[in-house]
């Protein structure tokens, strides 16, 4: 089976390594670095219920103490756990930015 992303992945590290080679040249200034530096980002996989209480768990928060954080309801948070609604947007990289790097680095 044929998956689109092995290719973009390849090209997506292509195009950070030539960007941060003609930064290092200084032939473009940190600014332009930068925009490639978010245009490659990878995209973040999607949080479903089971992922996100084991982030909760994972931290020893309470569904109340993880809605404060991400400035989100309660309900919002209920509802997520039990897979009633997905986090989209901000929530899914402040997610994202709790898995990777924890409680401090968002508060």
């Amino acid at each position: 089976m044929y998956t689109k992303a092995k290719p973009l992945r390849r090209i997506r590290e292509a195009v950070q390594e030539t960007a941060f080679d003609l930064y290092s040249l200084g032939l473009i200034d940190k600014y332009r670095m930068q925009q490639y530096d978010t245009l490659c980002m990878k995209p973040i996989p999607p949080f479903d219920s089971s992922r996100i209480r084991a982030l909760r768990a994972q931290l020893n928060l309470s569904q109340a103490v993880l809605a404060m954080v991400l400035n989100t309801s309660l309900l919002t948070v209920r509802q997520w756990e039990v897979g009633a609604k997905r986090p989209s947007g901000p929530s899914v990289k402040l997610l994202d930015l709790l898995e990777r790097k924890g409680l401090e680095a968002v508060l």
